[in-house]
C-alpha cells in the first residue's frame, strides 16, 4: 500500500524526502494561510515569523500536490516529517482522504494547525501578515523567502492564490 503527503506549502518545493510520484491534489474542508507564527524556522521565539497551514474551514478546499513516498522508505520518511513538522506541536498529523488530479481518493498525511495552540494566529489582516514576513528570519532564513519560493511554485503548478500573490508583491515593496 502507498504512503502518500499532501504538500501545500513548503514540501510543494522542498519535500526533503524521496518521492515517487507527484501529482496535483485537492483537500477538503480547509484551506491554506499564514496563520502560525514561526518560531524556529522563519522567525525566533524573539520575532516570530509566519508560515503556512492548514486551518480547517467548512466548505474550504485546498489545491496541492500529491506525495507519494518511494517504495520502501515509509518509516524514514515518516521519521522525518515528524521531526521537520512537529518541532513545535502546532502541527497535528492526520490522515486525510484528499483527491488527486485523475480523480482517485486516497487517504494522505497532512499537517494542519491545531488551532488551540500558542502559535496559531488565524485572522491576521493580509497588511499585518506582510509587515512580519518582511522583516522575519529563522534558522531556514527569511520568511519572505518561504513565502516567495510558495508562491512561485504554486504560480507554476497553475494554482490561483490572491491572498498569496498580494503578499508576494507586498512584501517586495516593504523590503525595497
Amino acid at each position: 500500500m502507498s504512503m502518500w503527503v499532501f504538500g501545500y506549502g513548503s514540501l510543494l518545493w522542498n519535500p526533503g524526502f524521496d518521492v515517487a510520484e507527484q501529482v496535483m491534489a485537492t483537500l477538503p474542508g480547509y484551506h491554506r494561510s499564514f496563520c502560525m507564527r514561526s518560531i524556529h524556522h522563519r522567525g525566533s521565539e524573539a520575532e516570530p515569523g509566519l508560515v503556512l497551514a492548514l486551518d480547517e474551514a467548512e466548505g474550504g478546499q485546498c489545491e496541492g500536490v500529491a506525495l507519494r513516498v518511494a517504495p520502501g522508505t515509509e518509516d524514514a520518511t515518516l521519521t522525518y516529517l515528524r521531526e521537520r513538522e512537529l518541532i513545535s506541536s502546532a502541527y497535528l498529523e492526520k490522515l486525510l482522504d484528499i483527491t488527486l488530479g485523475d480523480g482517485r481518493v486516497v487517504e494522505a498525511v497532512t499537517y494542519v494547525i491545531d488551532p488551540d495552540h500558542v502559535q496559531y494566529c488565524g485572522g491576521l489582516a493580509l497588511e499585518e501578515q506582510a509587515q512580519i514576513i518582511a522583516r522575519s528570519h529563522g534558522g531556514r532564513g527569511p520568511n519572505s523567502e518561504y513565502l516567495y519560493n510558495t508562491a512561485s511554485h504554486l504560480a507554476g503548478m497553475g494554482v490561483a492564490d490572491d491572498d498569496l500573490d498580494w503578499l508576494s508583491r507586498r512584501v517586495a515593496a516593504l523590503q525595497s
